[in-house]
């Protein structure tokens, strides 16, 4: 079961909580920007509902990522999840991208998930080397811990973030509830994670509404939003996501990555992306670029 999916939308309660109390030392140490750094994307390139939409009606698979990255300004790469990249991938992907575009890789599940970021020298060195390779369109990388990963193992969490090089942007993101039940647990992470120098991720989705903990542990933002599909609440939670922004881009905050999935397909990303990217602009202040969407033709439809 996708993470956090649940079907009963109506029991949930999809306010925003307020921010975590340790923001504010986060905007003591920064002056806020007129021109925070915002990039808005998807998790996927490779959908083929996108052809006619946001890809011309004659797009072939071969060349979707060249019409995303023409649509979108970054990319929740979770493919890097499954594999170490290649050589030959982090060259192609570097061909495809335009100037400003960033690529969001996730650490692979191998050193996540099966060894839970021990013995994983070898792999590690291998990840890190292959995505810096991107230079200019490396953007921010998110390690992503198992469920089973609790606060009893920050010692194995901080010597491995420690072991990473500074010029690596990495956002954690946590999922074991242990984490959040406590406040003054969360409170030392972000203290801690502060003190490294390494950002966090936060998760809003249904069905677990303890990873929408509104922390930060650096003036950057890395944001997973999980939709419903098209719901309604989909547009009202996105309605709150803007206010939030604005009131944190106006106490300091520099960057956000804010990743939208549509749901368990994504057929629904590119019009809530395009919301999101108007309703920023309006609300915010930016100059993001529109993605264009073609509208569907109807087949045998003449009058």
């Amino acid at each position: 079961m996708e993470f956090g999916k649940i079907h009963n939308l109506g029991a949930v309660n999809f306010s925003l909580p307020p921010g975590a109390a340790f923001n504010t030392r986060v905007w003591t140490a920064v002056e806020p920007t007129r021109r925070p750094e915002v990039f808005i994307g998807g998790p996927i390139w490779a959908n083929k509902d996108y052809v006619g939409k946001i890809y011309p009606s004659n797009a072939k698979e071969k060349d979707f990522l060249h019409y995303y990255t023409r649509q979108f300004n970054t990319i929740e790469l979770n493919l890097t999840h499954y594999q170490i990249p290649t050589a030959g991938m982090i060259e192609k992907w570097k061909a495809e991208a335009v100037p400003g575009f960033t690529y969001c890789p996730k650490f692979p599940q191998i050193i996540s998930h099966e060894r839970q970021l021990t013995a994983t020298e070898g792999l590690t060195e291998e990840f890190v080397n292959a995505v810096l390779g991107l230079e200019e369109f490396l953007g921010m990388t998110f390690l992503q811990l198992p469920p089973s990963f609790g606060p009893e193992k920050w010692p194995v969490l901080e010597a491995y973030l420690k072991s990473l090089p500074d010029e690596l942007d990495v956002a954690v993101e946590f999922r074991h509830p242990d984490w959040f039940s406590k406040a003054i647990v969360w409170q030392h992470t972000l203290e801690r994670l502060y003190g490294l120098h390494r950002h966090v991720v936060i998760t809003d989705v249904a069905g677990r509404r303890d990873v929408l903990h509104m922390g930060l542990s650096s003036p950057a933002l890395t944001l997973r939003f999980i939709a419903n599909e098209g719901h309604s609440t989909d547009y009202s939670r996105a309605d709150a996501w803007i206010q939030r922004l604005k009131t944190w881009f106006e106490k300091g905050l520099q960057t956000a990555y804010l990743f939208i999935h549509g749901g368990a397909e994504n057929d629904t990303a590119p019009e809530l992306i395009l919301y999101w990217v108007r309703e920023l602009n309006k609300h915010c202040g930016l100059n993001l670029r529109e993605p264009v969407l073609q509208p569907k033709v109807v087949q045998g439809s003449l009058f």
